[in-house]
């Protein structure tokens, strides 16, 4: 046992729980998103997706809280390591140069994460912890995309998910040992595919609602 617990507490073993996590997400992300892609067949459609998750009953509650565990894992971990290495180099290099493979998603997979961490909290109340007893979701999800603040607040989010993502992806990967000069530019592009597969998926649903729906 305390080799799993010294294992977990060093750097290495936050990394793993960052790259694990982090990839659990990214399959959330997929389901979540399919899920969604059923509002361009129109709101019975939709309702009629919400209310067959909602049947599940408790098993939606074990997926929610397991989401919850994860999350809370990944935002600890990343801020842990985040902070000891801002305390392992509290000053700035004078000269800033770019190492290989730096892209605007490692230089700021710390802020990224903080913003979408804000907006999951957004968002979880403007479409989860609300009062479903006289609207249904359909009807919740287009009074929210008629006003242009909430779409480019949503959309301005999940370019902030892709960008996240397209680090995370293949990050995660190479920490669990993926790290392979024959797979790694395979994955790097996978990585770029799904990142542009979550930013625009999840972004044109907004777009769409404020231009088509209402």
């Amino acid at each position: 046992m305390k080799w799993v617990v010294d294992t977990l507490t060093a750097a290495i073993g936050k990394k793993l729980m960052m790259a694990v996590t982090g990839l659990a997400f990214c399959g959330f992300l997929v389901v979540h998103l399919v899920g969604n892609l059923t509002l361009y067949g129109g709101k019975d459609l939709f309702n009629s997706y919400a209310e067959h998750l909602h049947s599940l009953g408790p098993l939606v509650i074990v997926f929610e809280l397991g989401l919850l565990a994860l999350a809370i894992v990944h935002v600890l971990t990343g801020l842990t390591l985040f902070y000891e290495n801002w305390r392992a180099r509290p000053v700035k290099y004078c000269v800033n140069k770019k190492a290989g493979g730096r892209t605007i998603g490692s230089a700021t997979m710390p802020y990224t994460g903080i913003l979408l961490l804000a907006f999951v909290t957004f968002h979880l109340l403007n479409f989860h912890f609300v009062d479903k007893s006289e609207r249904t979701i359909f009807e919740i999800v287009a009074s929210a995309f008629s006003q242009p603040l909430y779409v480019g607040v949503y959309v301005f989010a999940m370019i902030l998910a892709a960008i996240h993502v397209s680090h995370g992806f293949w990050s995660a990967f190479q920490t669990v040992g993926a790290s392979h000069p024959k797979y790694m530019p395979l994955i790097r592009t996978v990585g770029i595919l799904f990142s542009l597969f979550v930013g625009i998926g999840f972004g044109a649903i907004p777009i769409y609602v404020y231009v088509v729906v209402t």
